[in-house]
């Protein structure tokens, strides 16, 4: 994780923009990719040293409307607005202000409303993760989905260490890569300051990941995609397709949690198959 991505996703976003996109001229002469900052800080209405502040991280307190000039002269869309405002939260306040909460460790316990409602979607697959990714409770559904690969085996599982340091991960998941992008993304994503959980846990994973993790931790943080279909090659039923729905849960502690739910037809009868599942109880209103 570097120190500075706020000041990097400025200077991304503002080498992307072509300058037609904005009304200027393109130019023969010019250097820099995208818009010079003497035309990013005219257009955004702000000093071209401020913005040099800004991109190199020497001033990490821009205000509401600093945020709102940038991102409107950048034209950024809304999912890159809410990414603009995280990182400027992240960079830009002290642990204590940001997260009360940090301090201490993340928490393993389960909530008895939170074990109810996992009792409540039996059969399906469904796991509860804190913020470090440790798997803290899951259905007997998810148990029959990733015991057979390996994923539960440790003591006390983690996803990310199951993917960057079993090698049953890469032959159970043919979209690796993919997933490997994800899970880094998801754990920059929500660290919205310097945890110091977080970053032993990082550094944890630095040597025992290697570069397929570290090499992820170098590339600017973008905001998580959209979750598509995950592949799921399982020993007893094949190749599934899964689509994952996530339920962030309203405590401080940043748990979790994840379904996982067929994402076609082949897929759905496998898993009723591996799960016990009666299909048909479901009763859907419609207008």
């Amino acid at each position: 994780m570097t120190e500075n991505e706020l000041g990097n996703f400025l200077r991304l976003r503002r080498e992307a923009v072509k300058p037609a996109e904005v009304g200027l001229p393109e130019g023969t002469r010019r250097r820099t990719p995208g818009l010079r900052r003497s035309e990013l800080s005219t257009l955004a209405g702000i000093s071209v040293e401020y913005l040099t502040r800004l991109e190199q991280g020497r001033d990490r307190h821009p205000s509401a409307q600093v945020l709102a000039a940038l991102a409107d002269a950048l034209r950024l869309g809304s999912e890159e607005r809410v990414h603009l405002r995280h990182l400027a939260k992240a960079s830009g306040s002290g642990l204590g202000a940001l997260c009360p909460g940090a301090l201490t460790p993340p928490t393993r316990s389960v909530r008895p409303s939170v074990r109810m409602l996992l009792e409540r979607l039996e059969p399906a697959p469904a796991v509860l993760l804190n913020r470090l990714g440790d798997v803290l409770a899951y259905t007997t559904g998810y148990e029959r989905l990733a015991g057979p690969i390996g994923l539960l085996d440790a003591e006390r599982p983690n996803i990310l260490l199951y993917a960057f340091t079993d090698s049953r991960a890469r032959a159970a998941y043919p979209d690796w890569a993919r997933l490997a992008d994800e899970l880094v993304t998801d754990l920059r994503y929500r660290s919205d300051c310097t945890d110091p959980h977080v970053m032993g846990f990082v550094e944890e994973l630095m040597i025992l990941g290697g570069p397929s993790f570290s090499d992820r931790l170098a590339v600017p943080i973008e905001p998580p995609k959209p979750l598509g279909v995950e592949r799921l090659v399982h020993p007893e039923t094949g190749e599934l397709r899964l689509s994952r729905e996530v339920l962030e849960l309203a405590e401080s502690d940043a748990q979790r949690l994840i379904v996982h739910l067929p994402a076609d037809d082949a897929t759905s009868a496998e898993l009723d198959r591996l799960t016990g599942r009666q299909p048909g109880a479901l009763r859907v209103v419609t207008a």
